[in-house]
C-alpha cells in the first residue's frame, strides 16, 4: 500500500485563460476556477509551480514536426475552427505549448522531492490529439508527452483514462509499446467511436492496450466495480513507475455531454485506490474534459483528498449489475490472455 500523502504540486499557467474557444463551447475558460478552486479547498499543502512552454524535440516526441508548425502558423493568422469541434484563438499556441510543458515539468519538480502527487490544471486538453492531427476540443496530447518523456528517461509508465470519451490519441500514440499501459474506462458508444474492448495494442505492445467500454447509464457501484474488477489488478500486475491520469470529470452525473453516473465523491476513491499502488510519489492527475462547473469543483477537491490520503479506507464494489455486466464479462474474456483478472 503506498504512504500517507500529504502535499499536493499544483501546475498552471496563465497562458490558458487565453485559448478563447466561440460562445455557447462546452471547453471554456470558466472551467479552470472551479478546478483550481477545488484543488486549494483540498485537505492538503499546496505547492504551485508554474507550467513552461514544453521544449520542441519533447514536443515531437509525439507530435509531427509539420503539425506542429501549421498549428502555430494557423493561430497565428487569427485562428478559427480546426474541425467541428476543435477552436483556437490567436493566442491558443502558446497556451497548447505550456499545456503540453507542464507535465514534463511535474515529472521534474516531483522527482527526488517531498510532494506527494501532481495535479496538473491547464488548458486546451489533450488525449484526443493525434500525431499530426488536433480534434475532441485537443491541440497537443499533454499526458501521452509526459509519458513519451518518461520513457526517454527509461521509466514504465500507466496511463489511467477514466474521462467519458475514449482517449483515441493517447492510445495511438502507444499501441505497439510494451512499457506503456493505456487503460481507459469511457462510456460507449460515445465520441470519438473508438475503445471497443478488442483493441488491446499490435506487436510487442499487445496487451498493453485496456479498454472498458460501459454503456450509458451506468450506475457509480457498477463503475467502481469494474475498476476494481479490471483496472486495479491490471495496474499492480504491470507495476509502473509512474502513473499518469487523464482526469476528466465528464463521468459526473451532472455532466452535459456524458451519460454516466458518478457523484464527486468517487473521483477521490478512485485517486485513493491508484495512489495506493505506488509506494513513491510518481502519480501525476491531467485535467482533461468535465463540462458542470459545481462537479468540476466538488470533483477536484475529492481527487486530492483522494491523492493525498485524505479520502476514508474504502472497499471498492466487486458486483456489476445492469447493463454494464455483459461489457464487463466480455473486457475480462478479451483480457485474459494477458491478465491475471477473475
Amino acid at each position: 500500500m503506498g504512504q500517507f500523502r500529504m502535499s499536493i504540486l499544483l501546475v498552471t499557467h496563465e497562458s490558458s485563460n487565453a485559448h478563447v474557444t466561440p460562445s455557447g463551447h462546452p471547453e471554456k475558460v470558466d472551467r479552470l476556477i472551479p478546478v483550481i478552486d477545488g484543488v486549494r479547498a483540498a485537505s492538503t499543502e499546496i505547492v504551485d509551480l508554474e507550467a513552461p512552454a514544453v521544449d520542441r524535440s519533447v514536443l515531437e516526441l509525439v507530435h509531427a514536426r509539420e503539425y506542429i508548425d501549421e498549428l502555430a502558423d494557423f493561430c497565428a493568422l487569427g485562428g478559427g475552427g480546426l474541425d467541428p469541434d476543435t477552436y483556437v484563438a490567436p493566442a491558443s499556441f502558446n497556451a497548447a505549448m505550456h499545456a503540453a510543458g507542464a507535465g514534463p515539468a511535474a515529472v521534474e519538480s516531483l522527482t527526488g522531492s517531498d510532494v506527494n502527487a501532481g495535479f496538473v490544471v491547464v488548458r486546451p486538453p489533450g488525449h484526443h490529439a493525434l500525431r499530426a492531427r488536433a480534434m475532441g476540443f485537443c491541440l497537443f496530447n499533454n499526458i501521452a508527452i509526459t509519458a513519451a518523456y518518461l520513457r526517454q528517461r527509461g521509466d514504465r509508465v500507466a496511463i489511467v483514462d477514466w474521462d467519458v470519451h475514449h482517449g483515441n490519441g493517447t492510445q495511438e500514440t502507444f499501441y505497439g509499446d510494451p512499457d506503456v499501459l493505456y487503460v481507459s474506462v469511457h462510456e460507449f458508444p460515445l465520441y470519438p467511436g473508438t475503445g471497443w474492448i478488442g483493441e488491446s495494442g499490435a506487436g510487442s505492445g499487445v496487451g498493453t492496450t485496456v479498454n472498458v467500454p460501459l454503456p450509458g447509464g451506468t450506475t457509480a457501484d457498477s463503475y467502481l466495480a469494474a475498476f476494481a474488477r479490471i483496472v486495479l489488478p491490471v495496474l499492480e500486475e504491470f507495476s509502473p513507475d509512474w502513473i499518469l491520469i487523464s482526469n476528466g470529470y465528464d463521468a459526473h452525473r451532472l455532466d452535459p455531454l456524458g451519460g454516466l453516473l458518478l457523484e464527486s465523491e468517487h473521483y477521490g476513491w478512485l485517486a485513493k485506490s491508484i495512489s495506493d499502488l505506488l509506494p513513491t510519489r510518481n502519480v501525476i492527475a491531467f485535467l482533461e474534459g468535465g463540462y458542470d462547473l459545481r462537479a468540476l469543483r466538488e470533483s477536484s477537491t475529492t481527487t486530492v483528498d483522494g491523492l493525498t490520503g485524505h479520502v476514508a479506507e474504502f472497499d471498492l464494489p466487486e458486483t456489476v449489475s445492469g447493463a454494464a455486466i455483459r461489457m464487463v464479462d466480455l473486457a475480462i474474456e478479451s483480457l485474459s490472455p494477458y491478465w491475471e483478472l477473475r
